[in-house]
Parts: structure tokens; sequence; C-alpha cells
């Protein structure tokens, strides 16, 4: 295993991920070793049409050990949609992206960026 090599890169490849929020804190990126993820966005939308929900991002730099919030109990509105970056997150080889939603299937997540390799 050894980091990526940003200066260095020999592929760069577009990824899209979404999915259901849920009531467990849930990893919906896994960075395999020896690539580098460059999230751009990070959407979360409230699906319910009357009640708000709170959404929390974590971010693991050590595979799983410990997790450092990014957005902590953030309320969205019913029927709206919340960007979370301004700017890029990059996530190097096994660090976990996880999500937690305070309802149930009430908040959805896209997530779009690039993964870099250097193999």
């Amino acid at each position: 295993m050894a980091t990526v090599n940003i200066v260095n890169v020999t592929s760069i490849t577009p990824f899209t991920i979404a999915g259901l929020v849920t009531t467990s804190a849930t990893n919906v990126i896994d960075v395999p070793a020896d690539k580098l993820y460059k999230v751009n966005t990070i959407l979360i939308a409230n699906i319910d049409g009357s009640s708000a929900a709170d959404i929390s991002v974590a971010v693991s730099p050590d595979n799983g050990t410990g997790y450092h919030d990014i957005a902590s109990t953030i309320s969205v509105p019913a029927d709206s949609t919340l960007s979370l970056l301004s700017t890029p997150l990059y996530l190097d080889e096994t660090d976990l992206l996880r999500v937690l939603a305070s309802a149930n299937n009430d908040l959805t997540y896209c997530i779009s960026g690039e993964i870099l390799d250097d193999a």
C-alpha cells in the first residue's frame, strides 16, 4: 500500500453513488488500497413531504478506528436539498465516508467525484 502520487496519476475515473440514508451509520465510500477519491459533491435530499430530518456525515482517516464529523445533525427541511461541500474532499486509501440520518429513509445521498490511480 502506497499513497497515491497525484502528480503521477495514470487514470482518473468518474464516480457517482446514491442511496437512502438510514438511522444506522453506514459507510458509503471505502477507498481501496492504492487509490485516491476526490469527492466533489455531496448532496442530501429530503424526500419526506412534511418533516425535516437531520444528516450527519463523517470521515475515518484510519479505516474505521475513529470518525470525524464533517457535518453533524444538520437539519434538511422537507422537500429540499442540501449541498455539503464547498471545496473538494480527498479521501486516501482505506479512508471511509459514512452517513447517518435522524429519520429512516427520509433522506437520500448523491456523491460524485473522481477516482485517481497512479498504478
